[in-house]
């Protein structure tokens, strides 16, 4: 029986590598682990983070970027938040090399526990980075937590979708629409059987308008009457 694929979300880019686009595994449906070798001839800096063309997270949720280091005094895992990506904010740049490890036992651990990728002395074979699609509210909490932190972390609070904006046909029907409610009062003027309005009264109208154009630009955007 054929192994179930592993559904692709998710691209990394090693600074100076070629991308991973598909997990080393995946826990569960919303969570994906990718391991990646360290090779001292080509260290890294950074990793690029980044939803795929075309993916887009379920409603209200974003990922968790976190990242783990190989500690041979601990047989569990432990993950370090990185920061997030979603709605907003669909990539993200992480620094990798003098994080703190967190862990307290990492061979080559430098001063103050920061992990150097770059000595040539490390012996790190790999790190892990797991993504876990979780809800934006998390996510934006524990990014503004890193912020609070650390402040050159780079990490930004996910951002949410910009509203759209009415498109130009339906903002001039709701200036039709807003005109129409203010003239039909003054409607009753028969005119060779034909119902008028006098032009001081789209004048007025006109006026109006403007001032409340100028005191209030998106009224229109809202639907306002």
């Amino acid at each position: 029986m054929a192994q179930a694929q592993i559904p692709q979300f998710f691209g990394l880019i090693p600074t100076g590598h070629a991308p991973i686009l598909s997990p080393t595994s995946a826990p569960s449906q919303t969570s994906f682990v990718y391991t990646i070798p360290v090779i001292p001839a080509r260290p890294f800096n950074h990793i690029v983070v980044f939803l795929l063309p075309g993916i887009e997270l379920p409603p209200n949720t974003a990922a968790a970027v976190y990242l783990s280091l190989p500690n041979p005094s601990s047989p569990q895992t432990a993950f370090k938040f990185l920061g997030g990506i979603g709605p907003g904010k669909e990539s993200a740049i992480f620094k990798i090399s003098g994080l703190l490890s967190g862990a307290g036992g990492v061979q080559n651990a430098g001063q103050g526990g920061e992990v150097d990728m770059d000595a040539p002395e490390s012996q790190l074979s790999s790190i892990t980075i797991g993504i876990s699609i979780e809800s934006a509210e998390s996510v934006s909490a524990q990014m503004s937590q890193l912020q609070t932190q650390n402040p050159t972390s780079g990490a930004m609070v996910l951002a949410n979708k910009p509203a759209q904006k009415p498109d130009t046909l339906l903002l001039a029907q709701r200036i039709i629409k807003n005109a129409f409610n203010f003239l039909a009062s003054f409607s009753g003027n028969i005119a060779g059987g034909v119902e008028v309005v006098p032009l001081k009264a789209f004048e007025e109208w006109w006026k109006k308008f403007e001032g409340r154009v100028r005191s209030d630009p998106g009224f229109l955007e809202r639907d306002v009457d």
